[in-house]
């Protein structure tokens, strides 16, 4: 399964309402398909510009380690050395905090990752979810 254009702009409409809903700071919403390439993108008005860069580093990190952002900023926590190699390997395309939540398939598998950025990392993990969970699939925060 892959994430289509449809499913990655719901998924973002999803996850803009319920920051909305939330009364969140102005967010940004990046798609990443199981390969780390992005679907769709959006920023909203008052979004910082460099909240794509933050965004895509949550999503691209996520699905190119496997590993949601919490797992990544606990392992940060414990192996500082680790995060930043991979962030060397990724070419600094890489944010290791929530709000970087990956995309399963109903069977488990990998499918790609959301990156959202605008607000505290627990806020931004929390809009990812909704949206992900409005199109039937599953997120690990």
């Amino acid at each position: 399964m892959t994430i289509s254009l449809r499913r990655a702009r719901t998924i973002i409409r999803k996850a803009l309402e319920k920051s909305r809903e939330m009364e969140l700071k102005p967010m940004s919403v990046v798609v990443v398909d199981a390969g780390g390439h992005v679907q769709a993108f959006e920023r909203e008005d008052g979004a910082a510009p460099g909240r794509f860069a933050v965004a895509f580093g949550k999503a691209h990190g996520a699905v190119m380690l496997g590993m949601a952002g919490t797992a990544q900023m606990a392992r940060a926590e414990q192996q500082a050395y680790f995060i930043g190699a991979m962030n060397g390997l990724f070419d600094g395309q890489f944010v290791p905090v929530p709000g970087g939540v990956l995309i399963r398939d109903r069977k488990g598998a990998v499918v790609g990752a959301v990156g959202v950025t605008g607000d505290t990392s627990d806020n931004d993990a929390v809009a990812a979810m909704a949206g992900i969970e409005a199109v039937g699939l599953t997120g690990e925060i």
